[in-house]
């Protein structure tokens, strides 16, 4: 048969498993891996939500380019997707680089929307200097990277040099056009901080095709054109310039940049009009065929020099930027001369146009010329919703100008977030859908535990009769051994008596000593009855233990302290007169063993622990767990406490109790 003190613990420990499966239920805390969604707390992966909706706010737009341009390079088409293909880009000398950019090429799918076609499922990046044909692998994606479906850039981080850089293609995917097998990229850009450095650098090929023709070349993977609009979706909005010339003259455009600066490079944003379906104006539109860029350090130019010259064969040359880099020059004015403007052709009437959204001329990566006053010359009058200001404002139809480095990994960013932010929205909707269900059981389990927890009380208040009854049967067993004991000294002190009789000095200290142990005897009965007629036992702790020292320590210099002492009252009943036993039979101890003059008594209870610290001033006995009396361990392991023995550098002995408190602990 289970003792009260083992059925206490089984019930406790029974409803400690139920209640921890109810809060289980509910909610876990497992810690979020993006890789594991299922495993992810619902808070985090709702505050996951939340972030990337903030965060596509504020990334550029994926806009597509429409209209006729130039489209990508475009290897032959094989029936089996594993082939062999590369492409190099030379750069000419050592150059450090730190990200390359693979932009796909764009297919209009009319189910699936945009699309990537030909990009490689298989490749690796290699980069190499001077003859070094084999290159050092950079970077390396197959299959389980899940690059696809993609439409967005590739970003790639890398740190190396080189002077040339190399695609190199082990699978290909599908064309969109007949489901062959081919390699389509529509750009690359290498990128050494903001300086694109593969832009019109030389490329070479697998195969290389002769006459190339129409919109897919080997020059136009590093043309600089991409199939995207710069839309910021950020920042104020600005009208394209779009000026008429005088025909048999040279139309030009003046920055004054208002101090000399090292120029290197210039963007011409091509004229962007409205998402129109179809498109009001061909692509290029009011962009020159031929543009003469001159810097100058004099107003009148008469010491221009020439900083680059923007030919444009065909329509194929011109995309949303035309950026072109050139050598390094001290310049304070910039001019573009139209030195063969765009001819427009409208119902028989030829017109003469030149016109940008945005110029942009940059000096060490800066654009110097952003809010510059910009002077036409040979233009007509223009409205003031085209004015000459839109050209510097950094600004174009569709909001702010962006770094083109920055651009791309925006446009990146955006795809991996839309690509992540439905999984999370799935597994969102999922957890409420389960948590719905569990909820339901939960219910089911509140009504068992509460018919189950009532039984518990119920059988929880006989055990605490059973264990009071035990408490006071251990009381007066305490009783019956400390007056047994001081019963069988009276006798031995008596038997002593007899035989002094004749020496009478001796015999008074023994009958001063039967004195001594009746008294002791009489009070230590007078107080366990007290507490056997108590209707509760130890209720105050602090009271008894005070009363107790007051008793036992009359005789001695004595001090005693509390903290913490409404902590008490969280005890249960059994350990509260545990705690007082083991308290009683240590300053038994001391007055019976020690020979101490002095008694120090400290109580601290805390949140989890109670401290209990008797400390005197007598000749002690040796420390070690297997020198404390027997009482003393008897006591400490009924608390199911520990204990320690101190011997204090002043002499004496410290015992010290700590009795831990545990939570959520069912009180009977």
């Amino acid at each position: 048969m289970k003792s009260p003190r083992t059925s206490v613990m089984t019930l406790e420990i029974l409803l400690t498993l139920a209640l921890t499966l109810c809060i289980g239920i509910v909610q876990s805390s497992p810690v979020l891996d993006l890789e594991k969604l299922d495993k992810a707390p619902l808070s985090d992966l709702e505050q996951r939500a939340a972030t990337i909706d903030q965060q596509l706010e504020q990334l550029a737009h994926l806009s597509m380019l429409s209209g006729v341009g130039a489209i990508s390079y475009r290897s032959r088409p094989y029936s089996e997707s594993k082939q062999t293909e590369w492409v190099q880009i030379e750069l000419g000398q050592e150059t450090p680089i730190d990200s390359i950019v693979l932009v796909p090429a764009i297919w209009r799918d009319t189910k699936a929307g945009f699309i990537s076609n030909g990009f490689p499922v298989r490749f690796k990046l290699i980069a190499g200097v001077g003859k070094d044909n084999q290159g050092t692998v950079i970077a390396s994606f197959d299959k389980e990277d899940n690059l696809l479906p993609r439409i967005a850039p590739l970003i790639i981080p890398c740190s190396t040099k080189a002077s040339w850089l190399r695609l190199e293609v082990s699978e290909l995917s599908p064309r969109r056009l007949d489901n062959r097998f081919n390699l389509e990229i529509a750009e690359i850009l290498v990128f050494n901080g903001q300086e694109n450095v593969a832009l019109r650098k030389p490329v070479t090929a697998l195969f290389n095709t002769p006459n190339e023709r129409g919109a897919r070349k080997r020059s136009y993977l590093v043309d600089g054109f991409l199939p995207y609009l710069m839309d910021a979706g950020r920042g104020s909005q600005s009208i394209a310039f779009i000026s008429q010339t005088e025909k048999s003259n040279q139309a030009s455009i003046t920055i004054d940049l208002e101090k000399p600066y090292p120029l290197d490079r210039i963007h011409l944003h091509s004229a962007d009009f409205s998402h129109t379906v179809p498109q009001a104006s061909p692509a290029g539109f009011g962009t020159p065929e031929r543009i003469l860029v001159e810097g100058a350090n004099q107003a009148d130019f008469s010491d221009a020099i020439t900083l680059v010259e923007c030919i444009h064969k065909s329509i194929y040359d011109k995309g949303p930027i035309i950026i072109h880099r050139f050598p390094k020059k001290n310049c304070r004015y910039v001019r573009l001369t139209a030195t063969q403007p765009f001819i427009f052709t409208e119902e028989g009437v030829s017109r003469h146009l030149i016109g940008f959204a945005e110029i942009e001329i940059f000096s060490n990566g800066i654009n110097v010329a952003a809010n510059k006053t910009p002077v036409a010359k040979l233009m007509t009058k223009q409205s003031t919703l085209r004015s000459l200001a839109s050209l510097t404002d950094n600004s174009n139809l569709y909001g702010s100008l962006l770094p083109t480095r920055q651009w791309v990994e925006e446009l990146a960013l955006r795809h991996d977030l839309e690509k992540e932010l439905p999984r999370i929205e799935a597994q969102i909707v999922s957890r409420y859908a389960k948590q719905k269900t569990q909820l339901g059981r939960l219910l089911w389990l509140v009504a068992i535990l509460s018919v189950g927890i009532g039984f518990t009380i119920l059988i929880g208040r006989m055990l605490r009769m059973r264990q009071a009854s035990g408490i006071k049967e251990r009381l007066a067993a305490d009783l019956h051994d400390e007056l047994g004991a001081n019963l069988h000294t009276i006798g031995l002190l008596s038997d002593l008596s007899k035989k002094m009789i004749h020496t009478p000095e001796k015999l008074i200290k023994l009958l001063d000593r039967i004195r001594i142990f009746t008294e002791r005897s009489g009070t230590a009965a007078r107080h366990c009855t007290n507490m056997l007629e108590a209707k509760g036992i130890c209720e105050d702790l602090v009271d008894e233990m005070t009363r107790s020292s007051r008793r036992l320590l009359t005789d001695l210099d004595y001090d005693i302290a509390f903290s913490g002492e409404d902590l008490l009252d969280t005890l249960t009943a059994r350990r509260r007169i545990d705690l007082f036993l083991f308290f009683k039979e240590s300053l038994t101890n001391v007055l019976r063993h020690s020979g101490a003059t002095k008694v120090s008594i400290l109580l601290i209870a805390e949140k989890n622990k109670i401290i209990l610290t008797i400390t005197d001033n007598g000749q002690g006995f040796e420390a070690g767990k297997d020198k404390i009396p027997a009482s003393i361990r008897r006591r400490t392991r009924l608390l199911g406490a520990c204990v320690d023995v101190e011997h204090p550098p002043k002499g004496g002995t410290r015992i010290t109790l700590k009795l831990k408190i545990r939570q959520f602990r069912i009180r009977l």
